[in-house]
């Protein structure tokens, strides 16, 4: 009866915590819920194997497969029905019973629970650090991270299918990452690849060579138009003119901006003459990125010595 007393007087503190974290989450912009297990579809995954049991770290679970809903990204329980389930699983906990292992999917470094949410809800709110776990791990080519929104997991799976259609990884090893802030970008950078292949074929030096092979458009533009042009974004502190913005954003802008200038001047004007043009007159204004910026400190998103 103690134990269950006991637990049941936890159970209301969790919620009202609960209560406390999404009320802070509003006021902050940010969110407190699990991520769905449904979203993880968004990364493509290739297929799926078993690790067994396992002692899991319980701060890197961070979704359900079907609670995410009852319990927020803490895991404290939000909703009153889930009480006795909870009382049941702390009491039996506090009696020094063994409780079974909980059921996980492992995408990345994170875990999102299979069977057992309540489990881990007395777990992470008694501080526990590890928790038995059977495992089946996702084969994913772009890993989540915890902060992850939906249009950040779809952007993911839309770079994960760009990395198998151009096999970046395997051609330029080591190579930097190529991530976006909107959807449906890639297929622009696709697009440059194949008219970087149709101008290499073309050069008067090739006459009688072979045609050139999709490998090899890959790393020409990966190493002469998107690596040139980063390498100018940092050398020209573009970067800090558009918090919030990925070099993969500018880049897209800085190409469509350099076609335009061409356009307009009648010859190429260069990677780092489009650069220095666009950071000139697109920039947004001071004040605009001052707000920026502080929103983005604000929701933990910017290094505050950048």
């Amino acid at each position: 009866m103690h134990a269950n007393n006991q637990a049941r007087h936890e159970v209301e503190r969790a919620r009202l915590l609960a209560d406390v974290r999404d009320l802070l989450g509003i006021l902050r912009r940010e969110p407190n819920e699990l991520l769905p297990f449904d979203w993880i579809k968004h990364l493509g995954p290739q297929g799926e194997h078993q690790l067994g049991l396992q002692a899991i770290p319980v701060d890197q679970i961070t979704g359900s497969v079907d609670r995410y809903r009852e319990f927020d990204r803490h895991y404290l329980p939000k909703e009153k029905h889930l009480d006795e389930r909870w009382i049941g699983v702390r009491s039996a906990q506090l009696e020094g019973k063994e409780l079974p292992p909980i059921q996980v999917y492992k995408v990345g470094d994170l875990y999102f629970v299979k069977d057992g949410n309540h489990r881990v809800s007395v777990a992470r709110r008694q501080g526990q650090k590890y928790i038995d776990a059977y495992v089946i791990e996702l084969n994913v080519t772009v890993p989540p991270e915890e902060h992850d929104t939906l249009k950040d997991l779809i952007i993911k799976g839309e770079y994960a299918h760009f990395l198998r259609e151009t096999n970046l990884d395997r051609i330029v090893p080591n190579h930097s990452e190529i991530l976006f802030t909107t959807p449906g970008r890639y297929d622009r950078l696709l697009e440059h690849i194949r008219t970087r292949q149709y101008f290499l074929d073309r050069k008067p030096e090739r006459a009688g060579l072979p045609p050139v092979t999709w490998e090899e458009a890959v790393a020409s533009w990966y190493k002469r138009l998107y690596c040139r042009i980063v390498e100018n974004i940092e050398k020209h502190d573009v970067m800090t003119r558009f918090p919030g913005r990925t070099e993969a954003d500018l880049y897209l802008w800085i190409m469509d901006h350099r076609y335009f200038l061409t356009t307009q001047e009648g010859h190429d004007i260069g990677s780092e003459e489009a650069t220095k043009d666009f950071r000139a007159h697109y920039a947004p204004p001071l004040y605009k990125r001052l707000g920026q910026r502080v929103r983005l400190l604000l929701k933990g998103q910017l290094d505050p010595l950048t």
